[in-house]
């Protein structure tokens, strides 16, 4: 059964434990209390893949709506900008409805928000290009409107530091972020211009051949959908990766064909 199976099932949030589970347990009700006898607990030992799925699909939405909330309050347009978010990872109907749920934990005042991150550091076992995942999902989230507002930033200052990743790392994601937005709204169905390609491979007009091909193969390497599947991204929001790695591959085929190479 996969790990959105067992969510369906009952329990998992409890084997979860923790922060997290205790934000899933609230998102889900009592519904965790059900079928706890009897279940083979090395299914849901630390690291497997499936509960680091969890971890991650937990911590992702219930994040989100915090950071939604961090100016104080919740708009319709903020609300709408995480919905599409939602429908960029092109989520099952029930799993919308959990991320929705779990988007109104991360609303409450109460949000354990440092505590979350610690477990979600924990459950993925620090493995980087997931959690540099996990950063750019939420960034995404805060720039869907086109604007990083000063709460938004301290949110995403905190994820870097509670995951152990690097705020000038959260800056680069960013100067990329922008640029794939402004080619999606000026050029979604060609490729990039040569500004916003070199953007959003990392680099500049002045880098090398040699470094140019060096981000390029990095950051598909970063994005490989079946490499992060297997590090712990749910195969629901693979799509991300997938979209991801087709736009690094545009922005690339923009600078080989202006350099010839």
């Amino acid at each position: 059964m996969s790990w959105w199976g067992k969510v369906l099932g009952g329990a998992f949030g409890f084997m979860l434990g923790g922060p997290l589970g205790a934000v899933l347990g609230a998102a889900f009700g009592h519904q965790f209390d059900k079928g706890v006898k009897g279940l083979d607990r090395e299914a849901f030992a630390p690291g497997d893949t499936e509960r680091v799925q969890l971890a991650f699909f937990t911590a992702t939405f219930s994040v989100m709506g915090h950071m939604a909330k961090a100016d104080g309050k919740v708009t319709r347009d903020e609300i709408a900008l995480a919905e599409a978010v939602m429908a960029r990872m092109d989520l099952a109907p029930q799993m919308r409805k959990a991320a929705v749920k779990l988007f109104d934990q991360g609303k409450q005042a109460d949000f354990p928000l440092d505590d979350v991150l610690d477990q979600f550091r924990r459950e993925a076992h620090r493995r980087r290009n997931l959690l540099r995942m996990f950063l750019e999902i939420q960034l995404q989230a805060a720039l869907a409107d086109g604007h990083l507002h000063v709460a938004e930033r301290r949110v995403l200052e905190r994820v870097c530091d509670r995951l152990g990743l690097a705020r000038a790392e959260l800056e680069a994601l960013e100067a990329m972020f922008r640029a794939e937005h402004h080619h999606q709204r000026t050029r979604p169905t060609q490729r990039p211009v040569l500004s916003d390609a070199y953007a959003m491979l990392g680099v500049d007009a002045e880098a090398s051949d040699a470094e140019v091909k060096r981000a390029y193969r990095r950051l598909l390497s970063q994005h490989h959908p079946d490499k992060l599947v297997a590090k712990g991204l749910p195969e629901e929001m693979m799509k991300l990766a997938t979209q991801k790695t087709h736009e690094i591959r545009q922005a690339y085929e923009a600078v080989r064909e202006a350099r010839g190479f």
